[in-house]
This record gives structure tokens, C-alpha cells and sequence, in this order.
């Protein structure tokens, strides 16, 4: 498969295996969901089955989503023009079987899905691409003293003339 890297040229990725072998109740869903059977199991009257859409969600796209990240390396996962698709790729995958399976999306298990996947793979990954850090000392210190300065002669003034008009009527 090919994808496109910042650099703007394409690279040929090999593929390292393949995804874990699903279990049978997950390799049943997905093949009433994808496969065209006009009527999932389970579903015709009871709606969502939140245990069948969380096992085959985790099953089917966490499993894809965490092979590639895989095989992308952990030196560039906080690199988004390498993970962008893979993400977006999860993303499409729970909405689809969410859709399949009547289930309303964006939904709590879509929502721990993901807060999982940040915890595991973005963690240590800032919003600008650089890690944060304190601003050097001077800095730091007359960004502390000079509001606290200023305050505190803004109080002293208001005291002082507080003092001096009294006598004036």
C-alpha cells in the first residue's frame, strides 16, 4: 500500500502479517454486516448490542488501527502526516459498523476507544509538535513580580488617598 509523506513523495510499505484472527462471534457479525445480509443478528428487534458492537469495533478496527501503528514505528507516531490516515481509518471504521449495527455514533465506546488509543500511542505527543517547557528564569520571574508589584502599589495608592481626602468635605 501507498502512502503520502510530508516529504510529497510515496513510499511502498510492506504490510507485516495480518490482522489477529477475529473470534467466530466477531467473524459472524462482520460477515452479516459487510457482506449484505439484510438482517444483522440481533439487531431486527433489540436495536444496539453494545457488546457486539464494542467486540467487533475492537476486534476489527482497533486491531487494523494497531497493526499499522505497528509497522509505522513508535519514533513516528507523533508525526500526524504519518498517522493521519490510520486515524482516520479507525474513525471511519467505528462509524461504519456504529451504522451497520444501528448503534448511534459517536457513542461512549467510541469515545473510551479512543481515549485509549491517545493514552497508548499519543501520550507523549504535544499539540504543536513540541514539548512544552518552562520559559527561562528572568523570564518566569517578571512574569510573577511585576503584576504582584502592581498590585501591590495600586493598594498603597488607593490607601494613601483614601487617607488624604478625608479631610476634604
Amino acid at each position: 500500500m501507498q502512502r503520502f509523506h510530508r516529504t510529497g513523495s510515496t513510499q511502498n510499505r510492506p504490510r507485516h502479517g495480518r490482522l489477529k484472527r477475529l473470534s467466530a462471534q466477531a467473524q459472524h457479525h462482520i460477515q452479516h454486516l459487510f457482506l449484505g445480509n439484510r438482517s444483522p443478528p440481533l439487531m431486527s428487534v433489540a436495536g444496539c448490542d453494545e457488546a457486539i458492537y464494542a467486540s467487533v469495533m475492537n476486534e476489527f478496527c482497533l486491531q487494523h488501527f494497531e497493526l499499522e501503528m505497528e509497522v509505522l514505528g513508535k519514533s513516528l507516531w507523533c508525526d500526524w502526516g504519518d498517522t493521519a490516515g490510520f486515524y482516520t481509518d479507525v474513525t471511519n471504521c467505528t462509524a461504519l459498523v456504529a451504522a451497520k449495527l444501528g448503534c448511534f455514533w459517536p457513542n461512549h465506546l467510541v469515545d473510551h476507544l479512543f481515549i485509549g488509543i491517545h493514552k497508548k500511542y499519543f501520550r507523549n505527543c504535544s499539540v504543536t509538535g513540541r514539548l512544552p517547557a518552562d520559559p527561562p528564569f528572568p523570564i518566569l520571574c517578571s512574569l510573577l513580580f511585576i503584576p504582584l508589584l502592581i498590585t501591590l502599589l495600586m493598594t498603597a495608592l488607593v490607601v494613601w488617598r483614601s487617607k488624604r481626602s478625608e479631610g476634604i468635605v
